[in-house]
């Protein structure tokens, strides 16, 4: 269309007799745009730029035609207004717009139970856990080597650069490998984990393609006895993404009898795409660049390792920035019968103790793996804004009272310090130390002491 408006063009300007050096000049620098990047986008830019020129030489004006991008800018909501299926924060101190997940985009303020939320952004949920297992960023690793923080299962992988950056490259071949935990553990994964890793695989030639597995496996299984598996096939246009896995009902770990299918994609084409899975208890989602492809509802629990498969295809696969994480996406309240362990145990007692949140020996320092516990209280105290407790620091009988009693308020108050971080209002909390002097069990025994070193919510 453009062109045979510029041809138009042309015989106007014999006719008008206006000069035709200028205008072939124009012509030329729109023919060498088009020569020097190809794209249609670049071509009509150049063509606009050289019709505009000739429409002011003939005293004209640019005809006013709007493409569907502008119809869709003019009926888009102005700046305060938030897009159907988005929602605005109901923080005072932010009142940001357009956020579609969980959580806001700015402050981080959990989404209001009543506020709207989308059907694709309903399937972006994923929340990463909180509290690091284990994270590879490559840091200082060494081109040609094996990636120092992972153990090789099988075949081959080592350290390679795509795009300027360090990343594992696994074999074509056959490259299965697992992270190496310091303590050679094959037991940290526990019932609630998040992993996100980072993934690329360039088929734009249509070589072939690799098959994929994010294995998760059962403390006192091996490879190929997976507790449940994600598997995906990166050929083709379209990428069919599998979960397999034991039924909650199964009395072994083998037997995957489960199965969950989605397609969705490209993935094989060159780019960096984020994988993250998330594991609750029984419930199983699997994500692609924030998106949900994967839900399962009712898995069997027992995650202990995990491994990362990758076979077949014309070229390697590339990895990075894998992590495990303490922590899921919330379970779905199915009739209530998955009520927070917090919510359960003020229902039943009016109050949450717990044995979870650890310090440092004789410190008031938290360890790093008390934050999921906390988060449970966190979590409950936002859902809840009217709750409060008071949060109460036991010691046993190690050691005396004159160091016992400040320690326990101490810790006490480190608890509230850490919710106060995790947007809890403190006037909602009070700390006070218990020292030793209201034992729950036998401090004449470890199994006893350990009992009664523990923290208790007491709601008021």
């Amino acid at each position: 269309m453009k062109k045979f408006a510029l041809i138009i063009a042309m015989i106007l300007f014999v006719a008008s007799g206006v000069s035709a050096q200028g205008f072939l000049k124009k012509i030329g620098k729109a023919v060498k745009d088009k020569t020097e990047d190809k794209t249609e986008e670049t071509v009509d830019k150049a063509v606009d730029k050289v019709f505009d020129g000739i429409g002011g030489l003939l005293g004209g004006k640019k005809k006013d035609k709007k493409s569907n991008d502008d119809e869709d800018e003019d009926n888009a909501p102005s700046d305060g207004q938030a897009k159907p299926g988005t929602w605005t924060c109901p923080n005072p101190e932010c009142g940001h717009t357009g956020n579609t997940g969980k959580f806001c985009d700015d402050c981080g303020t959990k989404r209001p139970d009543n506020a709207p939320l989308s059907a694709d952004a309903q399937k972006s949920d994923f929340v990463p856990g909180e509290v690091a297992i284990f994270e590879d960023k490559l840091v200082g690793e060494q081109v040609g080597e094996f990636p120092s923080k992972w153990d090789l299962v099988r075949g081959y992988a080592e350290v390679g650069r795509i795009g300027g950056e360090a990343a594992i490259a696994m074999s074509k071949d056959d490259s299965w490998i697992s992270p190496l935990m310091k303590d050679g553990s094959k037991n940290y994964l526990g019932d609630v984990f998040t992993i996100e890793y980072d993934m690329l695989f360039d088929d734009s030639e249509k070589n072939g393609a690799p098959s994929i597995e994010l294995d998760i496996m059962h403390e006192s299984e091996k490879r190929d006895n997976e507790l449940f598996t994600i598997t995906y096939y990166l050929g083709s246009d379209k990428h069919n993404f599998n979960c397999y896995y034991c039924l909650s009902s199964e009395p072994g770990f083998t037997n995957k009898d489960g199965h969950s299918e989605s397609v969705a994609g490209p993935f094989n084409d060159g780019r960096w795409h984020h994988y993250a899975l998330s594991f609750n208890k029984r419930a199983i989602k699997f994500y692609i660049d924030g998106r949900r492809v994967i839900n399962v509802p009712n898995a069997k629990p027992g995650a202990g390792w995990v491994t990362l498969f990758a076979q077949g295809g014309s070229k390697d696969v590339y990895v990075k920035n894998f992590r495990i994480g303490k922590g899921a996406v919330d379970l779905y309240d199915r009739n209530a019968t998955d009520k927070s362990e917090v919510e359960k145990a003020i229902a039943e007692s009016g109050k949450f103790v717990t044995n979870n949140i650890l310090f440092v020996s004789g410190k008031a320092d938290l360890k790093p793996e008390s934050m999921e516990e906390i988060k449970k209280v966190a979590d409950y105290m936002k859902k809840n804004p009217s709750a409060r407790f008071e949060v109460q620091g036991h010691c046993d009988n190690q050691g005396s009272d004159k160091v016992n009693d400040p320690l326990s308020q101490q810790r006490a108050e480190a608890v509230v310090k850490a919710l106060e971080g995790m947007g809890v209002d403190g006037f909602n909390l009070r700390a006070v130390g218990k020292g030793s002097h209201e034992p729950v069990a036998d401090n004449s025994t470890e199994a006893g002491r350990a009992k009664n070193r523990r923290v208790e919510f007491i709601k008021k």
